[in-house]
């Protein structure tokens, strides 16, 4: 390309059949990596650990320097390359998130694999701007799917009423509470809330391999955590009896204080 802006065509014949000869052989080794990657054993490949898998990163920083040598070519034939890459990548994240025990572990293990590849492609500028939406597409999904799980694991009975019992509008219920089915719920968590949410903000610090990630975990948690418990506490004034609830009820700018004292630490 730079002989041909330079308008010194001597070279072409002899740059044209190395063309010939090279990209052939490169194909044919790309195909061999890419079949590799979907006939290997997950098994053995697997690390028990959530954080970014090394294969995972050779792959992204494999593809973020193909982009970056392909930006002034604009080869389709790579591109398309590119992609069945990705599939046979994707492929293999999913088998190895299924060695976890836990939904928890996952999607967290995809987050942080997501995280990572998306920290490897702003390196390589622009042109990698497509891919990069792809996974952080896919880090949203898992995060969303995490922040879930976590809720669910530190505050299990709260998360299970309110799905079950409150609309998002506060006006309906899905199904009609009583006194009796929302006390222990009331009760239990202004006993354990204070150290829920400190177990809940030590996880995430340690298993999350980013500090903005681990953040943006965290920020959703609490937000979600804030708005279930609000609509816990609209439905403990509507219910017949619910008053006698009101010396358990912690107030929102309690557990709001509490929240952002964790904001401020990360």
């Amino acid at each position: 390309m730079v002989m041909s802006n330079r308008r010194l065509p001597c070279l072409d014949t002899y740059l044209d059949k190395a063309l010939i000869y090279l990209w052939p052989r490169f194909k044919t080794v790309f195909d061999m990596y890419i079949q590799s990657l979907y006939q290997c054993d997950a098994k053995m490949l697997w690390v028990d650990g959530t954080h970014p898998h090394h294969i995972v990163r050779c792959y992204m920083e494999f593809t973020a320097s193909l982009i970056q040598l392909n930006a002034e070519c604009g080869d389709g034939q790579l591109d398309m390359s590119l992609k069945r890459l990705r599939l046979a990548v994707d492929d293999l994240l999913v088998r190895f998130a299924e060695k976890f025990a836990t939904q928890k572990l996952k999607h967290l293990f995809l987050l942080n694999n997501c995280d990572m590849a998306i920290s490897i492609l702003k390196e390589a500028g622009e042109e990698a701007k497509e891919l990069r939406r792809y996974f952080e597409e896919k880090l949203e999904s898992n995060l969303v799917s995490f922040v879930d799980e976590l809720l669910m694991e530190y505050f299990g009975d709260l998360i299970k009423f309110v799905k079950n019992h409150i609309s998002e509008d506060l006006i309906s219920y899905t199904e009609c509470p009583n006194i009796a089915d929302v006390e222990p719920v009331v009760k239990n968590f202004a006993v354990k809330w204070r150290t829920a949410l400190e177990l809940m903000h030590n996880e995430v610090v340690t298993c999350c391999s980013n500090f903005v990630s681990g953040m943006a975990i965290l920020k959703a948690a609490m937000a979600q955590l804030l708005n279930d418990y609000n609509r816990l506490s609209e439905c403990v004034k509507m219910i017949p009896g619910g008053s006698s609830l009101n010396r358990n009820l912690v107030s929102i700018t309690s557990i709001s204080y509490e929240i952002r004292k964790y904001s401020r630490t990360l």
